[in-house]
């Protein structure tokens, strides 16, 4: 079955960076398109960023352009969110997901990981 696991999140200071990555099993990784969302306490999932099958497309929510980038390495069936320029409000627990159901902008993903949190102080 597919798998989808986050990793590298963690406490970091405002102004600073991270580099989320999610590794992918079960499935034909370089076949499907990936998004990250996130979610804060008391709110919704919320999109952040997606790239296309090959890379060649990529996508990002307001709030994070070019501070976010998201990338995928089909050989390591890996897709990475490196952050930067981090702020307070950028705390959440950040999903990966994978086979968007339609639009890569809303949570409608087939596959999801477990989650990796990132906490942003000031």
């Amino acid at each position: 079955q597919v798998q989808l696991v986050e990793s590298g999140g963690g406490l970091v200071q405002a102004g600073g960076s991270l580099r989320l990555s999610c590794a992918a099993s079960g499935r034909t990784f370089s076949s499907y398109a990936m998004g990250w969302f996130r979610q804060a306490p008391g709110k919704e999932r919320e999109f952040v960023a997606a790239i296309s099958w090959n890379g060649g497309s990529t996508y990002y929510e307001d709030s994070v352009k070019g501070r976010f980038t998201i990338s995928r390495d089909n050989a390591k069936n890996t897709v990475y969110l490196q952050m930067s320029s981090l702020k307070p409000e950028d705390t959440a627990v950040y999903y990966c997901a994978q086979d968007p159901v339609g639009s890569y902008y809303n949570p409608e993903y087939n596959y999801w990981g477990q989650g990796t949190q990132v906490t942003v102080s000031s």
